[in-house]
């Protein structure tokens, strides 16, 4: 059985049209810029945002179909969310915080306080049991979340930005012990996250969104190798250019052309490293450098011993470069410059 989930949906000025697919013991992350729709994503698949079109599937249970009449409310479902902030109630103990999901559920009270406690146990806050959660730091509060979110034998567990909440200096061992508690669950595992380190540390897919799209699904090694997004390009910190190929160059929308050395004609994306760009006041003279492009150094920003140059012009194009040349060039925002690259060290690949 898997997750199967056909999402269209209007909610404000975001149009989100979404095909996930996700299996027993996986977890996709859902990663992308702010605003592209990831927690909504989340909210459909738990029943608090009612579908337009399409259908959530869960183990073969339909819980979402508007042109079947199917609405099943997000308490029947069999779904765990563990939120961003954890929602954790003040009023209760923590043993009451992981029960209430049982005692909405209807399980008895000598059961429910019975299996909270169980899980408290296997997440290692048993002796908070009878305390608030606010005795708690931001590591304990957010394993008393998960274990809530798992005691009621949900088959998809849902995770916002489970870390986000946290300090720098606690995220990497919550981010250790949140691996070794997932990998106890064998349901379906759904995660929205901004940082890249947990998704390659949790996921085993991930999903692109972008402007209510998916725009790439793949491994985070499969996704970084071959950007199809600006954001995925940033995450990675190479430039992405898109274009259509003819004659052994790409032309972009903007007009500009770039020279490349093998690619398949048609659609298609090409990957400028920043360190393999060149930069100099003039164009090069008597070079065998098949790409230049003129343009206005936008913002320079050093490094440690490298500096990243933004270039705007036809091509907008990050460089990095090394401290010597900046001052060499004597570079500053504002002034004009040309931009160089191989054809050789460029890389493309079908839209």
């Amino acid at each position: 059985m898997t997750l199967t989930a056909d999402i269209a949906l209007t909610l404000g000025t975001l149009d989100l049209r979404v095909d996930i697919e996700v299996a027993p013991g996986e977890l996709l992350a859902l990663l992308g810029p702010n605003g592209a729709g990831k927690s909504t994503v989340l909210r459909c698949l738990a029943g608090l945002a009612p579908l337009r079109e399409g259908s959530v599937v869960i183990d073969g249970e339909v819980v979402d179909d508007p042109a079947a009449d199917v609405f099943v409310e997000p308490e029947h479902r069999q779904v765990g969310v563990v939120f961003q902030n954890y929602l954790l109630f003040d009023h209760m103990s923590v043993l009451e915080n992981v029960a209430f999901g049982l005692r909405a559920r209807r399980t008895p009270r000598a059961d429910a306080r019975r299996i909270a406690y169980d899980w408290l146990d296997r997440v290692g806050l048993a002796e908070y049991a009878g305390q608030r959660p606010r005795v708690l730091s931001g590591g304990q509060a957010q394993r008393a979340a998960l274990a809530r979110a798992l005691a009621t034998n949900p088959r998809l567990l849902l995770l916002d930005e489970p870390l986000a909440a946290l300090d720098a200096g606690t995220r990497g061992a919550v981010r250790r012990d949140l691996r070794q508690h997932l990998a106890t669950f064998d349901g379906m595992r759904v995660l929205v996250t901004h940082d890249p380190v947990d998704a390659y540390a949790l996921a085993d897919r991930v999903a692109i969104l972008d402007a209510g799209r998916l725009v790439q699904v793949g491994t985070f090694a499969e996704v970084t190798a071959h950007p199809r997004s600006r954001y995925v390009a940033d995450l990675v910190g190479v430039n992405l250019v898109s274009g259509v190929v003819a004659d052994g160059a790409l032309m972009t929308p903007g007009g500009a052309t770039v020279v490349i050395a093998d690619a398949l004609p048609g659609p298609a994306f090409a990957v400028i490293r920043p360190t393999s760009i060149t930069i100099d006041r003039h164009s090069p003279v008597g070079s065998s450098v098949r790409n230049t492009w003129p343009g206005v150094v936008a913002d320079v920003d050093r490094l440690g011993d490298r500096v990243r140059v933004g270039i705007d012009g036809a091509l907008p194009l990050t460089a990095e470069i090394t401290v010597a040349a900046l001052e060499s060039l004597a570079l500053r925002p504002g002034d004009n410059v040309v931009a160089a690259v191989k054809a050789t060290d460029i890389e493309c690949y079908p839209a």
